[in-house]
């Protein structure tokens, strides 16, 4: 045998001697090891599963109940989104409530609609952005249904200059002013909006057409 072939097996041997060791020591710990990254892949593409479908049947709910609306059968849909609101996955839930505000609103029925958008407003588990959503429909609601304070109540934190619904937010405040004959505090609030360059063209429209008639009116000291 040559000293190469020699050192050769040698070499074989201790490798071998090796894996034997590491697998008495380390073997059950790797099996287990390789059964938890199964078990856990398992449980995850289980859960996936299982969060798809409920996703997707609350989504189906939710279009049958739109559906619904759209065919005119509203207290079928509204007992729809009620339902979904209880038993729903995902976001439906949320969205199922602030559907039932709009259909109730739409409705005629302007103080259940403004206490349904209160409630998701003062929800903390809502996204900040569906919360100030309500808050504002609440606002517009409560133009011509409550008093320009209920509306500042409710709208009063979006005015600020870098808020995107601000300009929503002073149309509500100086409508509700309007109401109130307030017409110095609807004027500035409607030169907010048509001064703003990031106005909506619509609601620069508006706001234009509101300080046209205030001045008509002369009921304004401007």
């Amino acid at each position: 045998m040559s000293d190469d072939s020699f050192i050769r097996e040698v070499n074989e041997e201790l490798r071998s001697d090796q894996m034997k060791a590491l697998w008495a020591r380390y073997g059950m710990l790797a099996v287990a090891v390789a059964a938890l990254v199964i078990v856990g892949t398992a449980a995850y593409v289980g859960y996936d599963y299982w969060s798809s479908n409920r996703a997707n049947e609350s989504g189906d709910r939710f279009a049958a109940a739109l559906q619904q609306i759209e065919d005119g059968n509203r207290q079928e849909a509204l007992d729809a989104l009620k339902l979904l609101e209880e038993e729903g996955y995902g976001a439906y839930p949320l969205l199922a409530r602030l559907r039932q505000a709009t259909v109730l609103a739409s409705g005629g029925e302007a103080d259940a609609a403004v206490e349904q958008f209160d409630a998701v407003a003062a929800d903390d588990s809502a996204p900040q952005e569906i919360r100030e959503i309500a808050r504002l429909r609440a606002g517009l609601l409560l133009v011509d249904h409550g008093s320009a304070a209920d509306v500042a109540a409710r709208v009063e934190t979006l005015t600020g200059d870098a808020h995107p619904m601000r300009h929503l937010a002073r149309e509500a405040l100086g409508l509700a002013a309007m109401k109130e004959e307030r017409m110095d505090e609807a004027v500035t609030l409607f030169e907010q909006i048509t001064n703003d360059a990031a106005a909506p063209a619509g609601v620069r429209q508006r706001a234009e057409v509101m300080l046209e008639l205030i001045t008509a009116s002369g009921e304004a000291n401007g």
